[in-house]
């Protein structure tokens, strides 16, 4: 059994020895984390075994499914899928220690709960592994349904609403990414005289198919992970689903799931439709640059703190979009690593805010102020997570926005300059933020222990009672959010242990795209 192979089928098997654990809560939590901290030692294996200057795919593996339709279960990564693997294996364990004493609704177990989240891991690993595309079509539908009970069973108040929202929009994406699949799969068999699925034999075959094959290929697919990602104008499930799900659920969306759409704009998008790709790149980073300038003063303007992570995350998706679609080595390879520091930062970002929220019982940002005096060490980690959010140098976003607009800059000026408006917005945002919460005088309802006001509580988990004495943070807090953090600071400081695994890959991608690069393959090192 191969690498790949373990990675996808050890959170599979720990989902259900958790389940089996169930009705014993510290069995089933610690269960749980030993799983998670196992697929980060494969992780790490994986990361070691892979080879930057070997064949694009590595570790690969096949297992025969549908011979008829030449399906198969194969799984080999490249340095961006591998890269994305890393991230959710680290941040599972971290989100598991952060829900360890979450307040579940009644009827609800913390075995139910952590068992979900470690099938979403097999899944959403299982997800960037695979090499076909008929496989990845079923896991990306199937991946939603885990996902949709974590948000219904175990969210606020809204959460029905913001589960079915999440759902039927990631299902009509992937219907129509289907039927791109199905005229790939056509338009194979028409060329070669043999259909077949499977990622690799496609890109050659697809990039002499006439223009307007191509195009109706890239829709299908762009329509699929523009929702995923999201990119405005697709964007309108994830507020929802950010607020009503719990703060370990909303990272795993923000940090994780979102970016299996901006994956496949990469590994789908990109090197299956060429043609189509570059003639339609105009629009796309219309949108992409949309996305930096809506998200961002959206953000400004929210008083809901869960609420104002998903408008971040909108922006930042809007500047891996530019990125990707630039055109450029230098802009992917930001877009690349764009996508794993926004999971770490937003990560750490999300975290730190559900600990005020625990704390406060609300997640309206009025209900809060001057929390550094009462919680300065809390206060000091949302000041990383915030300075990481907004890209200020020595974090590790800084490397992957600076890459992603002078890679731009390149090939899209126009592009790059109305996205560079984000900076300003983002440090405008950022500020307000933790001005508003930590600073000043001690106020606001959560904090000084008077009720709260109608609607003030977003989680009905955590009633808006007279408030316990505010407390910083524990032993177990300080463990969860350390590795965060040491990331953050250590990627802003050395990034290259990312950009020497993904810019290969990257520059892989920009061949098959056929696009004259302007810069160099070791541009983004």
């Amino acid at each position: 059994m191969t690498l790949l192979l373990a990675l996808v089928l050890l959170p599979l098997v720990g989902s259900v020895a958790v389940v089996l654990l169930r009705r014993s809560p510290a069995a089933a939590k610690w269960t749980a984390l030993g799983f998670s901290l196992a697929e980060v030692v494969l992780a790490a294996a994986a990361w070691a075994a892979f080879d930057p200057a070997g064949p694009r795919l590595q570790l690969a593996s096949s297992i025969p499914w549908i011979p008829a339709f030449d399906i198969n279960l194969s799984f080999a990564v490249d340095g961006i899928a591998l890269v994305m693997i890393a991230v959710i294996a680290v941040l599972t364990p971290l989100v598991l220690g952060y829900s360890w004493h979450e307040r579940l609704p009644e009827g609800r177990t913390h075995g139910g709960f952590f068992s979900l989240l470690l099938l979403e891991q097999a899944l959403t690993v299982a997800v960037f592994a695979t090499t076909d595309l008929f496989v990845f079509y079923v896991l990306f539908e199937v991946m939603l349904i885990p996902m949709y009970f974590l948000i219904g069973g175990y969210g606020g108040p809204q959460r029905t609403y913001a589960a079915l929202k999440f759902f039927l929009y990631s299902f009509l994406g992937g219907l129509l990414m289907l039927a791109s699949a199905i005229g790939a799969y056509a338009y194979s068999a028409q060329a070669t005289g043999q259909g077949t699925f499977d990622w690799e034999r496609l890109v050659p075959v697809l990039a002499d198919a006439p223009m307007s094959v191509q195009v109706w290929l890239f829709l299908g697919f762009f329509a699929a992970f523009a929702i995923k990602a999201p990119l405005v104008p697709f964007h309108t499930w994830l507020p929802d689903a950010a607020q009503q799900a719990p703060i370990g659920v909303a990272v795993i969306v923000v940090g994780v799931l979102d970016k299996v759409g901006t994956f496949g704009f990469l590994r789908y998008s990109l090197p299956l439709a060429p043609q189509a790709a570059q003639l339609l790149a105009p629009l796309v980073l219309v949108l992409a640059v949309a996305g930096v300038l809506y998200g961002s003063l959206q953000a400004f303007g929210q008083t809901d703190l869960k609420r104002l992570i998903a408008y971040v995350s909108i922006a930042h998706f809007g500047f891996i979009a530019l990125g990707v679609f630039a055109f450029s080595t230098q802009a992917q390879v930001g877009a690349v690593t764009y996508m794993v520091n926004h999971s770490l930062a937003t990560g750490l970002l999300i975290l730190a805010l559900g600990m005020v929220i625990v704390r406060g019982g609300s997640s309206r940002m009025a209900d809060y102020g001057g929390m550094a005096k009462l919680t300065p060490v809390l206060a000091g980690v949302l000041l990383v997570a915030g300075l990481s959010t907004l890209s200020l140098p020595g974090t590790n976003s800084f490397i992957s926005e600076f890459l992603v607009l002078i890679g731009a800059f390149q090939t899209r000026p126009v592009y790059a300059v109305l996205a560079s408006l984000g900076l300003v917005l983002a440090a405008m945002y950022v500020l307000r933020l933790y001005q508003r919460t930590m600073q000043g005088p001690v106020r606001g309802d959560a904090l000084l222990g008077t009720a709260a006001g109608p609607g003030a509580v977003s989680d009905p988990n955590r009633p808006g009672a007279h408030r316990p004495r505010i407390t910083d943070l524990g032993t177990r807090e300080v463990a969860v959010l350390t590795p965060l953090i040491a990331l953050v600071i250590g990627l802003g400081f050395y990034p290259a242990p990312v950009l020497d695994v993904v810019d290969s890959s990257v520059a892989g991608t920009m061949s098959q795209v056929g696009v004259a690069d302007p810069g160099t393959s070791q541009g983004g090192n």
